[in-house]
Formats: structure tokens, C-alpha cells, sequence
């Protein structure tokens, strides 16, 4: 069967999937995203996905392209329509299409719409098992790193820059020497004394869906959590380290710029956090 896309109300096959060529998406990045993971043919953490997507859309004063039951209604059909058991779901709304000018168009296009879907697994048992590599490098984003924009040059330079160099990912670290986040994840350590440290939402980090629900499990767990920036001398001293996104779950660091987290190895509660939300975050 052949891929299919969503375009502004149309089902199309995806080499017949076009956008305008003034689509403010195209020429100024003027939109927003989601990715959303699917399992056994359910999208997971949907609510959460469409909340942040709705926060998203405010925050760039860009009213929803349908409803959110439409909207749900057109992604369950995406999954149908291309046979997705494993795999994501990627959509994107933008401003719409409009003569080329920095400021809103008056009056305002329909937000333009689109989805694409692909197979994939989430990391493999070798990743789980030896764990990943990251590098650190300087924060170079804008300061609205909140909002999911479609706006990422920055994030895929750092993540050219981090396969370069071997590694798997590369952390993102602001002038005060703290680590923000990864080009595509969450970043986490677990201190020496036990404790589970990511940064706190704000401006700086996105509040990632993973992110969240391995927050409440491990509360729920008795975890001591802290949310608090963290340096990256301090991550270097860390028991442990770990990322977390929709494709990587909880994904053990093992090193970071070359230097070994703990013993080298991954750790137990990254291990035990994955497994808890393996179990717990498939929609149902």
C-alpha cells in the first residue's frame, strides 16, 4: 500500500501531497507541530499531544483548523488508511497561504493543514541495553522554546553536529552552563544521593509529553524528583543519565562528551521509569 497524506481536507498519496508555494509554513516557519507516537495501531498520550498543540496554536495567536473531535477523527483515519500498527504521526498547521509580507495577513487565510505518518520502532534493544552517547553545545534557539514551532534549524544543526561526532544526541546548553534540553528530547540525571533532576517548565524547554508522564510514575513510584536546572559538570558527576521524547522513551546515557556517566553503564531507574511507562502510556 502507498503512503498516504492529509492535505487541507484531502487524502492524497503522498507524491501528490502539495502546498502552496506562499504557505507561511514554506517561507517563514509561521506554524506549529506535533509527533505522535503510534502502538498496536492506538496513538499514545493523545490528550496530551492535542493539549499541547492547542497551547501551541494560542501562543502564536493561530486559531485550530477544525475541532479537536474532527481532528482526532482525521488522525485515527490516517492510521487506518496507511495500515499503521508502529510507527508516528506527524501533523502540521501553519498560517495558511498568503502574499508574502512579515505581518498576520489581513484578513486571515484558513490555517493550512497536514499530516504524514511513517513506520517506525521505538530504539533497539542494543540502545536499551549499552545505552547512548551525547555531546554539549551552546543554546543558540530563540528564547520561546515553549512553543512547538516548525521553526528548527537550530535543533537539526545540533543534531548534525552531535552525528559528526558519534554521538547519538547533543544537549543544548545555556551561557550559565546548564543544559536546557536535547535537540529532540528531554534531558534527566540522577544524582548520587538518588534523586531525579529535570529541568522545570518555562520558556527555556518544551514541555515534552514523555516528559510528563515519566514525572508522574516516577512520583507515583516514590521517587525523590527534583525539577531544577542542572549543570553539565553536575551531569558528568551524575549516577545516572537519560533522555525521553516520543520516538526514544527513556533512553540511558552512558557518556556525555566523552566522559562516563556513573560505572559506564546504563542505570536502574531509567530502566524501571521506561518499563512503567511502556506499561502505562499506550491509549486505550
Amino acid at each position: 500500500m502507498s503512503r498516504i497524506a492529509y492535505v487541507n481536507g484531502r487524502y492524497l498519496p503522498l507524491a501528490e501531497a502539495k502546498v502552496h508555494i506562499e504557505d507561511r509554513g514554506y517561507q517563514f516557519s509561521d506554524g506549529v507541530y506535533e509527533v505522535i507516537a503510534v502502538q498496536s495501531g492506538r496513538l499514545v498520550d493523545l490528550d496530551p499531544h492535542l493539549d499541547r498543540l492547542w497551547r501551541s496554536l494560542a501562543e502564536i495567536e493561530l486559531a485550530p483548523p477544525m475541532s479537536r473531535r474532527a481532528l482526532v477523527s482525521v488522525m485515527r483515519e490516517m492510521v487506518r488508511r496507511n495500515g499503521l500498527a508502529e510507527g508516528i504521526l506527524y501533523l502540521q498547521v501553519t498560517r495558511g497561504a498568503a502574499r508574502r509580507e512579515h505581518g498576520f495577513p489581513n484578513p486571515a487565510p484558513r490555517p493550512a493543514l497536514t499530516m504524514t505518518v511513517r513506520r517506525s520502532r521505538p530504539p533497539s534493544a542494543a540502545q536499551f541495553a549499552d545505552g547512548v552517547t551525547v555531546i554539549t553545545i551552546p543554546d543558540i534557539r530563540w528564547k520561546r522554546r515553549d512553543i512547538k514551532s516548525i521553526s528548527l534549524l537550530p535543533n537539526i544543526l545540533g543534531k548534525e553536529q552531535a552525528h559528526r561526532a558519534g554521538a547519538f544526541e547533543a544537549w543544548m546548553v545555556d551561557p550559565d552552563g546548564t543544559v536546557t534540553e536535547g535537540t529532540s528530547t528531554n534531558a534527566w540525571i540522577v544524582t548520587m544521593e538518588g534523586a531525579l533532576v529535570t529541568r522545570p517548565l518555562g520558556p527555556e524547554i518544551l514541555p515534552g509529553v514523555t516528559r510528563a508522564g515519566i514525572l508522574a510514575l516516577a512520583r507515583k513510584s516514590g521517587l525523590r524528583v527534583e525539577e531544577r536546572s542542572f549543570t553539565v559538570a553536575e551531569a558528568k558527576r551524575a549516577r545516572e543519565a537519560f533522555i525521553t521524547s516520543t520516538t526514544s522513551w527513556a533512553l540511558p546515557v552512558v557518556s556525555i562528551d566523552g566522559e562516563p556517566v556513573g560505572n559506564g553503564h546504563p542505570g536502574s531507574v531509567c530502566a524501571s521509569l521506561r518499563e512503567a511507562y511502556r506499561r502505562n502510556h499506550v491509549e486505550i
